[in-house]
């Protein structure tokens, strides 16, 4: 077998009904030289045997508790013998030749760290996958401009990086859980002198949160605002910490006021119990750092 050019990895967590389709969009492509590996999540329903049954050409990692998305793709790093890796959600398709897309262009631009790829939903409406400033960016507006390149951080649903950057920087902060990791990452990879990029003619489909279709939609934001506040806490100066910390504080409380006030007359009630939960996590979580 030839030396792998790319390693994939793609962390898996309940999403039996997506993982598969994953995976046969690879397997159109496996005449690249590449290796897969799926980290699994200590997933409750048929993945692990799915995978086994019908792709035994990808490499599966089976953890014994939910790890998180950093923590479970760092399982697979020092395995990876590919120049590059490539992170890949499991609730996406990709398009065939996308491997040699990615490759050919990161051969071709040595001063990019990491880029991402053209995502669409299923539908085919462009998703927002590529963002030029970080969440509150005015506040740290100093040490972010001086950054190299023009992307700040690009959607960690479909992202190829270079192993040896990804080795020097340990992987994913493991803080985080759930969400910010990519952007923690890629602000990572800007700091050590790196560029991120958009390689466009590179697309895969992607169906977007589907390991949390069955959660509550308080328990989902609740992890939103933690990886925000964790980001925040990380990379922001603790002035500006201060002011992000408590103008979500001073917002939260004022929604709550005008979400109760008009409450009596909300036609629909769960729609307004939705946005008071959000405001009300967010006043918890800030107020506790």
């Amino acid at each position: 077998m030839a030396q792998p050019i790319i390693s994939v990895i793609i962390v898996n967590y309940n999403t039996a009904h997506m993982i598969g389709p994953c995976l046969e969009s690879i397997e159109h492509d496996l005449d690249f030289p590449l290796e897969t590996y799926v980290v699994d999540n200590a997933s409750k329903d048929e993945s692990v045997s799915l995978i086994k049954e019908r792709f035994p050409w990808a490499k599966l990692i089976e953890s014994d508790q939910n790890l998180g998305f950093g923590k479970a793709n760092n399982l697979a790093v020092p395995k990876c013998k590919g120049r590059y890796i490539y992170f890949l959600n499991p609730d996406t398709q990709i398009k065939p030749g996308i491997f040699h897309l990615m490759t050919t262009f990161m051969d071709q631009h040595p001063q990019v760290g990491l880029a991402g790829t053209r995502i669409v939903y299923p539908d085919g409406k462009e998703q927002d996958s590529v963002q030029y400033s970080y969440p509150r960016h005015r506040y740290a507006k100093k040490q972010f401009d001086k950054l190299k390149g023009d992307i700040a951080w690009v959607l960690g649903a479909s992202m190829i990086a270079r192993k040896t950057i990804i080795q020097s920087i340990n992987g994913f902060d493991e803080r985080f859980f759930l969400y910010a990791e990519d952007i923690d990452l890629c602000l990572t990879i800007r700091q050590q002198g790196f560029e991120i990029a958009y390689i466009p003619d590179a697309q895969i489909t992607h169906w977007a949160r589907q390991s949390e279709i069955n959660n509550p939609p308080a328990d989902v934001w609740r992890r939103l605002l933690i990886a925000d506040r964790q980001f925040f806490e990380k990379h922001f100066p603790k002035k500006a910490y201060q002011i992000v910390k408590w103008s979500n504080v001073i917002q939260a409380i004022w929604r709550m006021v005008t979400l109760k006030m008009i409450w009596p007359f909300a036609k629909n009630k769960q729609e307004l119990k939705n946005k008071f939960d959000r405001y009300r996590l967010t006043y918890e979580i800030f107020c506790k750092s």
